[in-house]
């Protein structure tokens, strides 16, 4: 069963569905720890079902345990800035999925940070990784809790947004649920694009005839969130210090993990 550490936002809707019954290989905990509300989402791969959840309310200081499956594959991102109605239907400022509460189906409108995952069936190994390729919009840590490989933490720890370049950042719009200045809130900046999103040229995206490990490397702007970030993905071929292996039976999901308090 799904587990909330505040039994007062129990989610009804997590207790329903067929995913209940399906034996779990692992779980997912994410936890906010952002002076703010967000807005968790999940994407699952080509192959895999959904998740009991594919978006839900997360108040600071709260987490939520997600039950996964065998074989899963798929993404977990944070929203920020949302707005939804009784239906469940809105926007926000960062990472929106349709301007749904339930993304359904849908991922992340970037820029944001991703939770990047496909786990082993039977005894083989989980993989895993932490995204800013897509850009970035909050701090986020994964570390697993496994039983076999070196199941390392990756993630990406800095505020990117507070040193983003100028042509890359978004800025608060001002039509969102406001944010801390920590968050970049307050007409400041929310998100930091790729340099692909700013731009989509090919040498950015490695698209065209760029498209190879060979042809496509770091750019001066993802440069700029390798060093922020060493261990996350910065460009769509960074995979030597980018991609790790485990075999884990709960990841810790954590949304600003150097916050104090």
């Amino acid at each position: 069963m799904l587990i909330i550490s505040n039994p007062w936002i129990f989610l009804t809707f997590f207790l329903s569905g067929p995913f209940l019954w399906r034996s779990c290989d692992c779980t997912f905990t994410v936890t906010n720890n952002c002076p703010y509300t967000i807005w968790p989402g999940t994407l699952a791969g080509a192959g895999t079902p959904q998740l009991p959840t594919t978006g839900f309310r997360l108040d600071s200081g709260q987490s939520v345990s997600i039950p996964t499956t065998v074989g899963w594959s798929g993404r977990i991102w944070a929203r920020t800035g949302c707005q939804f109605d009784v239906f469940g239907m809105g926007k926000c400022q960062t990472g929106d999925c349709a301007g749904r509460l339930e993304c359904d189906g849908m991922g992340a409108t970037p820029p944001a940070s991703l939770f990047e995952i496909t786990l082993g069936a039977g005894d083989g190994k989980d993989f895993y990784d932490v995204s800013i390729v897509d850009g970035y919009n909050i701090p986020l840590v994964a570390a697993p809790q496994g039983v076999g490989g070196e199941c390392n933490a990756t993630g990406c720890v800095s505020d990117i947004n507070m040193g983003c370049p100028k042509e890359l950042q978004v800025v608060d719009s001002g039509d969102g649920v406001s944010m801390p200045e920590t968050s970049g809130g307050g007409g400041g900046v929310v998100a930091c694009k790729s340099a692909c999103g700013a731009f989509g040229l090919d040498q950015y995206c490695c698209s065209g005839e760029f498209a190879d490990p060979t042809t496509c490397k770091p750019s001066f702007y993802s440069t700029i969130f390798k060093r922020a970030c060493p261990t996350a993905y910065s460009y769509a071929f960074d995979d030597a210090t980018s991609i790790f292996t485990c075999k884990a039976f709960d990841y810790a999901i954590i949304f600003c993990p150097s916050f104090p308090g």
